[in-house]
């Protein structure tokens, strides 16, 4: 076993000389195992270790005795250990969601925090039978590629060293190093989804490749090196298609089919936080072809619109009806914003009538350096400035003629008399 906990520490660099870890101890096998092997290592990359168990609170006296069976182990093994208590059930119910998952959130939670707090690494052990179990469960929910590639063997601080390591040859180490260690009865029924595919899908398939689990990482290894390169080639999709105001459906539709849903993939949990089903990619792409919105929770949208992909979220409660009139050295808030007009009085003396305000029906603004006057709604749809966000726009303006907008800059006549946006106003 500690070959392949060797192989995972040098081929993905989990840890380096002076590291601190905090190994995700629940007192199973797993986890007895991960910190025997932790500190088997300690002197080689002179690691500060320390332990953390969260309690669950479900299995009452079964819960209890595990975590104190993590303090004698750690007390053992001269090793800080760091405890939570937490009522899983009640917090699940008030989130309405499952058990499982509630479980799950906090402990990556009290881990996270324990990390912040110590500059820690957090090491979980997670095998390669846990990886098997979440691949098939990925494939039973139609995942995409990146559900294939499992459980990563290194995300962000945290770290798996017996990600090629199977259950059984961990009940075999800890056998043989004589270390004991606790099992959760919940382990041992089908309530939990994982528990389910355990025992009913991973066990017949052992009988078609007693290797399911090796097998399984190599799926796992190429569906993780595939999805890194589709990854990189989407990023560069992204950056070739961006615009002022989104991202050119166009160009974004020039590529192959993989990278256009990918990069909406992408587009979603970066702009609207939010992680898109099939049905959302694929209604979205038929956006991209001609126009159209499609919600992607409450008031978030992916719209299209001039041949232009972009999320927003649509508030009702523009400043539409503002007006202020133009004073030098005048502070005043719009739109959540601080704007500073600096001192300046040839505006003042020369457009006595001018006022900051949103755009209205017949507003006209002269290009400079084009000696073109047209209107603003025409020099908008130009420039493709989204159309919900044009009445949230500011402007300066003298009767009809906008002397300055946002988005655009100064009109001719402001141009003519040297004054640029910077000496105009400041926006905070």
């Amino acid at each position: 076993m500690k070959d392949k906990v060797v192989r995972a520490l040098q081929q993905y660099s989990m840890l380096n000389q002076g590291d601190s870890v905090i190994v995700a101890l629940s007192g199973g096998a797993d986890s007895v195992a991960l910190l025997n092997v932790i500190c088997s290592f300690k002197e080689k990359y002179n690691l500060k270790i320390y332990a953390a168990h969260l309690n669950h609170g479900i299995r009452g006296e079964e819960a209890e005795r595990d975590e104190n069976f993590c303090k004698i182990l750690c007390d053992k093994l001269n090793v800080e250990l760091f405890t939570k208590h937490i009522n899983i059930r009640q917090l699940a119910k008030a989130q309405k969601i499952s058990e499982e998952l509630c479980g799950r959130n906090e402990r990556y939670s009290f881990f996270e925090d324990l990390s912040r707090r110590l500059k820690a690494k957090i090491a979980t052990a997670h095998t390669a039978s846990d990886n098997a179990e979440t691949v098939l469960f990925n494939l039973a929910r139609g995942s995409s590629l990146g559900g294939i590639s499992g459980i990563l063997p290194v995300r962000d601080n945290i770290i798996r060293p017996l990600i090629y390591v199977t259950r059984a040859e961990v009940e075999q180490y800890c056998k043989e190093n004589n270390l004991d260690y606790v099992t959760d009865s919940t382990n041992l029924t089908d309530d939990y989804t994982r528990n389910h595919i355990r025992h009913n899908v991973i066990l017949p398939l052992k009988k078609i490749n007693p290797n399911l689990e090796q097998a399984i990482t190599r799926l796992s290894e190429n569906a993780m090196q595939t999805s890194a390169y589709i990854n990189t080639q989407t990023k560069n999709a992204i950056e070739q298609s961006r615009s002022k105001y989104g991202f050119l459906c166009k160009k974004l539709l020039s590529y192959d089919e993989v990278i256009v849903k990918n990069s909406i993939v992408m587009l979603c949990k970066k702009y609207a936080d939010f992680s898109p089903e099939h049905r959302h990619i694929e209604l979205i792409i038929k956006a991209m072809h001609s126009a159209g919105a499609t919600e992607l929770y409450n008031n978030c949208f992916a719209v299209v619109k001039q041949g232009v992909l972009r999320f927003d979220k649509i508030d009702n409660k523009n400043d539409i009806a503002f007006i202020r009139p133009f004073k030098s050295n005048d502070n005043f808030i719009f739109g959540k914003k601080l704007y500073s007009i600096k001192n300046n009085s040839l505006i003042e003396n020369r457009f006595k009538n001018a006022v900051f305000r949103t755009r209205k029906s017949k507003d006209t603004f002269e290009c400079a350096g084009r000696n073109i006057n047209k209107s603003l709604r025409k020099l908008m749809n130009e420039l493709k400035i989204p159309s919900e966000k044009r009445d949230a726009l500011l402007l300066l303006a003298d009767g009809n003629e906008v002397l300055w907008c946002e988005e655009i800059g100064v009109s001719k006549t402001l141009y003519d008399l040297n004054i640029c946006e910077e000496n105009l106003l400041k926006c905070q």
